[in-house]
C-alpha cells in the first residue's frame, strides 16, 4: 500500500532515466520495499513461534516411582496438563541418589519442555557430601515450592523395640550391628537419619540406595533395622504391624501421625525437613517460569489440590520463584553447617 502510493504519485511525471526526479522515486520506492520486507518479516517471525507450551513438557522425577517426590509429580502434572492444554508428563529418571536425573534436566535445553520435581536432598544437602556434575545455582531456576515435611524414623516389626529410648538402648548394646538406610548418599533421608544417629550417640553404619522406596522395602523385610522416611512412605503403615514408627523429626508431631512422637520431644531443638519443589533448566524464558509459577500459586488456593498435599502429610507451601532461591539460600547454610559437624565428607 505504502509502495502504490509512491508510485501513483509519481505517474502524473515524465521522469527521465539519471533526473533527481527519477532517482528520489527510486529510493522511495526502495524504502517502501524494505519497510514492507520488515513487516513481513516481523510477521513470519511471530507465526513461527508458538506460545509455550505447544507440545507436551516432561516433568522428570530423579527417583523410582511410588515414592514422596512421585506421587507430588503427578497429581502436579495433570493439574497444569489441565491448566496449559498440553500433557505434562512425569518422566523417573533414577541413580545416585537423585543426581541422575537432576543432571539430564541441568543439561536439557532451556525451552519449557523439560521440568524437575526435585527435593532438597539434590540441592541442599547432596552437594555437600557428594560430587555432582551440575551447579545449583547456575545451572536451574527455582519456580515453586510444592510442600515440606519432616522424616519418620522406622524400623522393622520384627524388632524388640517399642519406641526410640528402647531403640537407642537396643542400637548400643550391638554397636556397628545394625545398618540405616535412605534414598541415597547425601539425601535427606541419609541426613536426618545420621543426625539423629550422631545425636543419640550410636554406631550405624548407612546403606544408600537408589530411592526410598528400595530402602522402605529393606526395612519391610527385615534387611536393615531403620529408615527415616518420608510420611507419604509410611502412613499407610501405621497400625500395619509390618513396621513401627518410633519418632518424627518436626519439631512437633504430624497430624497425619499423630501417635508419632517427635524426636524433639527427647532431643529438645532436634529438627530435619524437606521439601518438593519444580524447577527448569538456566536460560528457560522467564514468561515460562512465570506462567508455571502462578499456576501452581492458583493451585496452593484450591481444596482438591490441598488436599492431595495433605494426603501425603506435607505442609503446603506458596513460594514464588525468588522465594524459592532465598530458601535454598538459607537451608543450604544451615544444613552445610550440620554435615561439618557430622564429619561428612565429598566422596
Amino acid at each position: 500500500m505504502i509502495l502504490d502510493t509512491y508510485l501513483v504519485s509519481a505517474r502524473p511525471q515524465a521522469l527521465k532515466p539519471g533526473s533527481i526526479a527519477m532517482q528520489r522515486t527510486a529510493k522511495l520506492a526502495l524504502a517502501a520495499l524494505t519497510a514492507l520486507g520488515l513487516l513481513a518479516g516481523a510477521a513470519m517471525g511471530q507465526s513461527s513461534a508458538p506460545a509455550w507450551p505447544a507440545r507436551p513438557v516432561r516433568i522428570l522425577v530423579p527417583f523410582p516411582p511410588g515414592g514422596n517426590t512421585d506421587a507430588i509429580a503427578r497429581f502436579t502434572a495433570e493439574r497444569l496438563g489441565r491448566a496449559f492444554k498440553q500433557p505434562f508428563v512425569v518422566e523417573n529418571r533414577a541413580g545416585a541418589g537423585g543426581i541422575l536425573g537432576t543432571d539430564l534436566v541441568a543439561k536439557a535445553a532451556p525451552d519449557g519442555y523439560t521440568l524437575l520435581m526435585a527435593t532438597a536432598s539434590q540441592f541442599v544437602t547432596g552437594p555437600f557430601i557428594t560430587r555432582t556434575p551440575y551447579d545449583t545455582t547456575r545451572d536451574f531456576i527455582p519456580i515453586s515450592v510444592i510442600g515440606t515435611n519432616a522424616f519418620v524414623l522406622t524400623v522393622p516389626a520384627a524388632l524388640p523395640v517399642n519406641n526410640l529410648r528402647e531403640f537407642i538402648e537396643l542400637a548400643k548394646s550391638r554397636a556397628g550391628q545394625f545398618n540405616y538406610g535412605s534414598g541415597g548418599n547425601g539425601t535427606v533421608t541419609h541426613l536426618s537419619a545420621a543426625l539423629f544417629v550422631e545425636r543419640a550417640g550410636l554406631t550405624m553404619t548407612h546403606v544408600a540406595y537408589k530411592g526410598g522406596g528400595p530402602a522402605l522395602a529393606d526395612v519391610l523385610g527385615g534387611q536393615i533395622q531403620l529408615y527415616s522416611a518420608s510420611p507419604s512412605e509410611v502412613i499407610g503403615h501405621q497400625g500395619s504391624g509390618k513396621v513401627k514408627l518410633l519418632g518424627i523429626s518436626g519439631l512437633k508431631r504430624n497430624a497425619k501421625l499423630p501417635a508419632v512422637p517427635a524426636i524433639a520431644e527427647m532431643f529438645p531443638g532436634h529438627a530435619a525437613e524437606s521439601w518438593n519443589g519444580l524447577l527448569a533448566p538456566a536460560n528457560t524464558p522467564a514468561a515460562v517460569i512465570d506462567a508455571l509459577s502462578r499456576e501452581i500459586q492458583q493451585a496452593m488456593t484450591e481444596p482438591a489440590f490441598l488436599e492431595q498435599i495433605d494426603k501425603l502429610g506435607l505442609e503446603p507451601v506458596r513460594h514464588t520463584s525468588s522465594e524459592f532461591i532465598d530458601m535454598i539460600k538459607r537451608e543450604s547454610a544451615v544444613w552445610g553447617e550440620v554435615i561439618r559437624k557430622a564429619g561428612l565428607k565429598a566422596e
